[in-house]
């Protein structure tokens, strides 16, 4: 080839000679640190001719710009990176922890085309959203903060802007001098800002990182969740939709005017921009942060409404504006859930209104038999209302807007939703059909003691499959004929993941105010037999390995099919060798239906109780205590009086019965202790925690009575007060915090100490004020 190339020279090119500038492999080799640099290099030695809009590589700020992944190493660098001030210092230790104690939370990074300009490898900047899958990690993140006071309390979820950036050495420690403050890291201990020698590498350049905070609640729940509501039935059912939310919430309504008026521009605005076309939910920050950017210039007012938008509200302004008063969400009050399942409030159904009775539960609960019983129920459920029941198995197309069809056709008509309804997206598509056909949602669940992260217990399941497996002819084909009935069972619970019961109820009773519970199995059942429940925690192993390697494929295909035909059939075995204990485990069909009728019949007739909705307003707490029985004080005051002539002299003048209303042993207070310190003891709110009197403490000025605090769940609870106490009682213009001065003026023999032996031993109510 080389002789004829030289006996046959090909003919000249046009440009021979001329200097072309760097080939692409120079260039690539010259950015090869930074991959939007290497793009961007590539594109200009191109030349406009060839591209003359870099937009079509790096977004414009509009379309799908938000929707384009940054790659995952950047929360590891945001890890690793100097924090530029005190409150992205308090977000690492949150994100560090979370990923150390592997939370089931996700970190998604998003380049930020906004700043498509300012963007270089040494200046990057991202969104960042941090999203809390699971209920569960706010309880082990509350044990967390029990140890570590100094973290930050953790929400749903948070948008961050994040700017990695590049420094020298002296920029860093000029960033550490200025801003030296004590922060107690994640390990617990303290330690200042001007220590930078750890934080710096031994290279001259180092990265660096500043966060932004942006308010999660407005843009998810008001924002992004109404986008449906608001382009399908329009702006009034958008209205509808957000301030049922902010009820739901118990946003104040000074608030509730603040956002409504926001809420109502955003809907006017985005609706003139999109027309028919639905804004997409994966890109809706793209139209919402330049919205709420603009919306939040125009006064102080705004932008402590909104909290940080595009360029224009650093964290610290948003966090010194909060502070006055404000919670971290801009006065969206947060919200607790006690675990107590008291009757706490009524939840009126309207009559002249309709009502969706649905079932989030499982193939095989009884759903389809109890719509039947309560179709036939004399008398309906106590009113003229009719009862119609559309079961999933039987209609074809989409189900839930066939139920939509027929509540417009019939507005009046109590449905019963025949199918399973087992996650928050069809729990959404409920409220939305409440919303416009003027409906109220009452949800039905099997009743189950739940395990640490799902709402049914094993031995629900159990008798779940045994019921599904015993049918014959179902009209959805889920029968004892059915081969994989057990994956599907098995697929069916794993929707339900991550929730416990008490999280599982709360949710359903925070969105639809109501809650009937359907009887299933006996109080007195004898123990799950060891064979049924070392079938059931095989299949759900083997459920794991199955979707982490194939997804949602079918069971009979995937590399686990073998696996999968053998345990169906051992499944179907060990059911019926424990067939006398899981009938007998049972609750009577004829007791449940009463039950459920009894309810349901409650709530149509405007008198539903609600078990355990009762709300508190996080935001308005003020410190959490131990709650004692005044009656059994004022006893053991009678006995010390009796024995000690010094408690009877002091005790004499005293009307302890007019002074002594309540009783309490504080446990952190917001002023004294901050807001993280009060939240951290909402895993023991409304449980009962054991506190021994010890002595009883009086000077001219108060009295006390000393507390030794017990354990719940074998933790012992600790109070953030040097000297846990009681207050008896304080002279007129004295204030209740006097009191914790009583040890010190019993050292000074100001004050006198009578011991109390043996202790007496009370019991009290955890909970906030």
């Amino acid at each position: 080839m080389e002789e004829v190339l030289k006996d046959f020279p090909p003919p000249l090119l046009e440009g021979v000679g001329h200097d072309l500038g760097p080939a692409l492999r120079d260039i690539c080799a010259a950015n090869r640190a930074d991959e939007k640099q290497q793009i961007k290099a590539l594109l200009q030695g191109v030349g406009a001719s060839f591209c003359p809009d870099h937009s079509d590589w790096f977004g414009d700020g509009s379309g799908d710009a938000h929707s384009r992944s940054a790659d995952r190493s950047v929360v590891s660098k945001f890890l690793q990176a100097y924090p530029a001030d005190y409150s992205t210092t308090k977000v690492q230790e949150v994100v560090r922890l979370m990923r150390e104690k592997r939370f089931p939370a996700a970190f998604k990074c998003y380049y930020n085309f906004h700043k498509i300009s300012s963007l270089t490898s040494d200046n990057l900047h991202f969104k960042m959203v941090i999203h809390v899958h699971s209920d569960s990690a706010f309880r082990r993140y509350q044990k967390e903060m029990r140890y570590k006071p100094g973290l930050w309390p953790l929400y749903r979820g948070f948008f961050v802007d994040v700017n990695l950036l590049k420094a020298d050495n002296e920029k860093v420690a000029n960033v550490a001098k200025n801003d030296n403050f004590p922060v107690k890291n994640v390990n617990g201990n303290f330690s200042t800002r001007m220590s930078v020698t750890d934080g710096l590498a031994d290279e001259d350049a180092n990265s660096m990182i500043k966060l932004k905070f942006l308010t999660y609640k407005l843009r998810t729940f008001l924002i992004r969740n109404g986008l449906s509501t608001l382009f399908k039935d329009g702006p009034a059912a958008y209205k509808s939709y957000y301030l049922r939310q902010m009820k739901t919430w118990g946003t104040s309504a000074a608030k509730q005017r603040e956002l409504s008026k926001m809420l109502d521009e955003w809907a006017s605005y985005i609706r003139r921009k999109y027309g028919s076309k639905k804004l997409s939910s994966s890109i809706y920050l793209s139209e919402a942060e330049p919205f709420l950017e603009q919306y939040a210039r125009r006064n102080p007012e705004n932008q402590a409404l909104i909290g940080s938008a595009g360029n224009l509200v650093r964290s610290e302004d948003f966090l010194a504006i909060i502070e006055g008063g404000r919670d971290e969400e801009g006065d969206l009050e947060r919200t607790i859930v006690p675990s107590s399942h008291s009757p706490t409030m009524m939840d009126v159904v309207p009559k002249d209104n309709g009502v969706i009775v649905f079932f989030p539960g499982m193939p095989g609960c009884a759903k389809s038999a109890l719509c039947k019983e309560i179709q036939s129920a004399p008398g309906g459920l106590g009113d003229d209302r009719p009862i119609q029941s559309l079961m999933g198995d039987l209609i074809k197309g989409k189900y839930w807007q066939k139920v939509v069809d027929e509540r417009k056709r019939k507005p009046r008509a109590i449905t019963l939703a025949d199918k399973n309804a087992p996650n928050e997206e069809v729990w959404r598509q409920i409220e939305n059909m409440c919303h416009s056909t003027r409906a109220s949602a009452v949800p039905v669940v099997p009743e189950s003691e739940g395990t640490d992260s799902n709402p049914f217990s094993l031995n629900a399941l159990a008798v779940f499959l045994f019921r599904v497996l015993q049918r014959v002819n179902h009209p959805g084909n889920l029968d004892k004929a059915s081969p994989n009935a057990g994956y599907v069972l098995l697929m069916f619970y794993h929707l339900y993941e991550g929730k416990n019961r008490r999280e599982f109820e709360s949710e359903l009773i925070e969105r639809f105010g109501s809650l009937v519970k359907m009887p299933l199995l006996k109080a007195d059942r004898k123990p799950l037999p060891g064979p049924l429940k070392y079938i059931l925690e095989e299949g759900i192993n083997l459920y794991k390995l199955h979707t982490n390697r194939h997804g949602r494929l079918e069971s009979t295909k995937g590399s686990y099919a073998k696996e999968w035909t053998n345990w169906e059939k051992r499944l179907r075995d060990t059911l019926s060798g424990n067939a006398d204990y899981l009938t007998a485990t049972q609750v009577p069909f004829d007791f449940t239906v009463k039950q459920v009728l009894e309810q349901l019949k409650t709530a149509a007739k405007g008198g539903f109780v609600t078990p355990g909705s009762e709300k508190r307003k996080f935001g308005n707490i003020v410190f959490a205590a131990v709650t004692l029985p005044v009656t059994e004080i004022r006893s053991l005051l009678d006995d010390l009086a009796q024995k000690n002539p010094k408690v009877e002299s002091f005790l004499k003048d005293k009307d302890m019965q007019k002074s002594l209303q309540k009783a309490h042993v504080t446990l952190a207070h917001k002023r004294s202790h901050g807001v993280t310190a009060v939240a951290s003891y909402g895993v023991y709110l409304q449980r009962n925690v054991p506190v021994d009197l010890t002595a009883l403490l009086f000077s001219y000025e108060s009295a006390a009575l000393e507390a030794r605090l017990g354990s719940v769940d074998v933790e012992k609870v600790e109070s953030k007060n040097a000297w846990p106490h009681v207050t008896l009682w304080t002279a007129e213009g004295v204030a209740a915090k006097e009191t914790n001065r009583l040890v010190e003026l019993v050292s000074e023999n100001k004050a006198t100490r009578v011991e109390i032996d043996p202790p007496v031993s009370l019991s009290g109510i955890l909970d906030f004020y």
